[in-house]
């Protein structure tokens, strides 16, 4: 499952498009609405994998404990902050933008929770959204700096970015060794 298209198109979105490693922008945006579903979808969804890296986060996730306002959960005292990075990117409203975002959260929760059905797992939903980490970053635009935002400034590192056979070893080097410290910090 490709959580960033699911979204996208549930939504009604064009299709994102990636991210230049080069120029860490998308090459073009053809309109408000465009620019707005680019800097959103992966901003919130990114916010989502901060969110679930703790255990009570991903508590929270499968057990819904929030109707709405997932976005000021996910970013946290950051959130009018993001949500302004994201409507100045689109030139856009600042309500209008945070609107599209909550509906991206709200999207993201019932897509995660569908996928993990059953599961109730925090390690599950932790390992899911781990999974998407690297495919939420190809269209992270790094302009908005969301990872200087949640205090991870790996995520606006253009390595993520980058695609071919190197790279992708390279993004497998790195999730097994994510993989083996989540067991390790778990089993403490």
């Amino acid at each position: 499952m490709n959580l960033v298209e699911t979204i996208q198109q549930n939504l009604g979105f064009e299709p994102l498009q990636k991210i230049d490693p080069n120029t860490q922008e998308v090459a073009i945006n053809t309109n408000s609405e465009s620019a707005l579903a680019q800097a959103a979808i992966p901003s919130v969804l990114i916010a989502l994998y901060k969110y679930t890296l703790s255990d009570e986060g991903a508590e929270d996730v499968i057990r819904e404990k929030f109707s709405t306002e997932w976005v000021n959960a996910f970013f946290g005292k950051n959130m009018g902050m993001a949500t302004m990075k994201i409507a100045d990117y689109a030139s856009v409203s600042t309500q209008h933008a945070y609107e599209i975002m909550e509906a991206v959260a709200v999207e993201a929760v019932k897509q995660v929770q569908r996928n993990e059905a059953g599961d109730q797992e925090a390690a599950v939903v932790k390992k899911f959204m781990n999974d998407q980490r690297n495919n939420i970053l190809h269209y992270l635009p790094a302009s908005l700096q969301i990872g200087k935002l949640l205090n991870d400034t790996t995520l606006d590192d253009r390595t993520n970015k980058m695609e071919g056979p190197i790279s992708g070893l390279m993004h497998a080097i790195e999730k097994k060794f994510s993989d083996a410290n989540e067991t390790t910090e778990n089993s403490k």
